[in-house]
């Protein structure tokens, strides 16, 4: 569990829409003096695709691990609706077990859980087959591209049928044709699933195309700075990357992170 954390009633973000999780004044320093988060105001709504968008050294991944419990914070406090819930972690490079199958690799957080094979292999499965890996599951890493491999990581996330999905620049390292077919997979599987999903990126455009909520951040220390609300359906297709609304919610996006830059 997060320390410093707390459960509460009935929380309520600042425009009424119901939250699963509260970041209130939320700071937080690092051994070595740095100081990652300043006065973090933040709600995660149920539900909800959030991106949190800013430059690097902002703290964007810093509030993905204190949502997951990886840290703690140093100021504040983090309050869930309820019981923290399952969560599903997908960092930025895919981590997977070199010696070991796309089977052994999404088995790990169920083995970790005590859950044996045969019992964990429908589950295994049904991840694999939600990514569009089913078929692979004797195929080791260096068998894959890199965007099967983080395909492996999404499903290794999803085993656990987690009701939220941290995602920490999944897609950064990819190739531009890869990245758009893995944000157009993932905006499925989040429909799909009714997950909440909370995605840190640098890129405008990914922001603008999967969110419903963009979070513009800016650094030394890191701090929320602007909030634009994506008022377009799940899930998009090709067709709104071309559309207006796109290309506004792109230029809101560039001029919040211009300010956060020189802020």
């Amino acid at each position: 569990m997060i320390a410093a954390a707390a459960s509460f009633p009935s929380p309520r973000p600042r425009d009424g829409a119901a939250s699963l999780a509260t970041l209130r004044g939320v700071g937080k320093t690092f051994a070595n003096g740095v100081v990652a988060l300043d006065g973090v105001d933040l709600d995660l709504r149920d539900g909800e695709f959030l991106s949190l968008l800013g430059p690097s050294g902002c703290g964007k991944s810093t509030i993905l691990r204190l949502l997951a419990g990886l840290a703690s914070p140093s100021r504040g406090a983090i309050a869930w609706r309820g019981r923290r819930p399952e969560i599903g972690f997908v960092f930025q490079e895919p981590t997977l077990a070199p010696w070991s199958n796309v089977f052994g690799n999404v088995w790990l957080p169920l083995r970790l859980a005590g859950v044996g094979k045969q019992q964990a292999r429908p589950r295994i499965a049904e991840a694999l087959e939600r990514v569009g890996l089913a078929g692979f599951e004797n195929a080791y890493p260096r068998e894959l591209s890199g965007g099967m491999k983080m395909r492996v990581s999404i499903a290794r996330a999803l085993v656990t049928r987690p009701s939220v999905l941290l995602m920490d620049e999944p897609f950064a390292a990819l190739d531009e044709i890869t990245r758009m077919k893995l944000n157009d997979d993932l905006m499925a599987l989040q429909s799909a699933l009714g997950a909440t999903v909370a995605f840190v990126t640098h890129s405008v455009f990914e922001s603008a195309y999967l969110s419903t909520r963009i979070v513009v951040m800016a650094p030394r220390p890191g701090r929320v700075v602007k909030e634009i609300e994506v008022g377009a359906a799940l899930p998009r297709d090709a067709e709104y990357r071309m559309s207006d609304s796109y290309a506004d919610v792109c230029r809101r996006a560039s001029a919040a992170l211009q300010t956060a830059m020189a802020a």
